[in-house]
């Protein structure tokens, strides 16, 4: 039985939809919703369909812009001969925030998951190494998510790129900066001994 009217109801399932956000905290953004002007709606409405109808796919990396290319694969100070591969849009924004990388990205929008049904050709592998062929690339950075589909996505394009004389590197994995070895798992740990480099 719902305590909500018909309107209120059908606003949290909508936030609900949302990905991390259980009933209360949609309950919580419907009712602060409600209590916005009827300006601030139209410009949060405005907001969502405007990045809907203005982003697209630029057409080399796959990351989502408001131009194509997008601004960093137009960026002539950019190292064309450096590819870093992610899953997702959000990784090339946690990329960037580090300030350290200067080369292009490739988003491959997911990663290869069979228990999902997702296999090589529903991601963008054809198009990384259609980018590949055209031989300017000397290394590509494999920086899938360390999971189990991740570490298999990027075995799998590693597997694939070793013909065409391009090097493909794994980001490191391990124990997080300020972290205690003694709350690290095993599974992070011996990643990280994997990891080791000299000093």
């Amino acid at each position: 039985m719902s305590y909500y009217s018909p309107s209120i109801e059908k606003l949290i399932e909508a936030f609900e939809k949302l990905p991390s956000i259980g009933n209360k905290t949609a309950a919580r953004l419907a009712f602060y919703m409600l209590d916005q002007s009827e300006e601030e709606i139209k410009e949060f409405v405005s907001a969502i369909q405007d990045a809907k109808h203005n982003l697209k796919y630029c057409s080399k990396c796959y990351n989502i812009s408001d131009t194509d290319p997008c601004n960093i694969c137009a960026n002539p100070a950019r190292d064309n001969k450096v590819i870093c591969v992610v899953e997702d849009v959000k990784d090339v924004i946690a990329m960037e925030r580090t300030h350290e990388f200067k080369g292009l990205y490739h988003v491959l929008h997911g990663s290869i998951s069979p228990m999902n049904g997702i296999g090589p050709d529903e991601i963008r592998i054809k198009e990384l190494l259609a980018r590949l062929m055209e031989g300017e690339v000397k290394e590509i950075i494999l920086a899938t998510n360390p999971k189990v589909e991740g570490e298999a996505t990027a075995m799998y394009i590693s597997k694939l790129v070793k013909p065409l004389g391009v090097k493909a590197t794994r980001i490191a994995h391990g124990i997080p900066v300020g972290g205690d070895l003694e709350y690290t798992d095993e599974v992070t740990l011996s990643k990280a001994l994997e990891g080791r480099r000299e000093l």
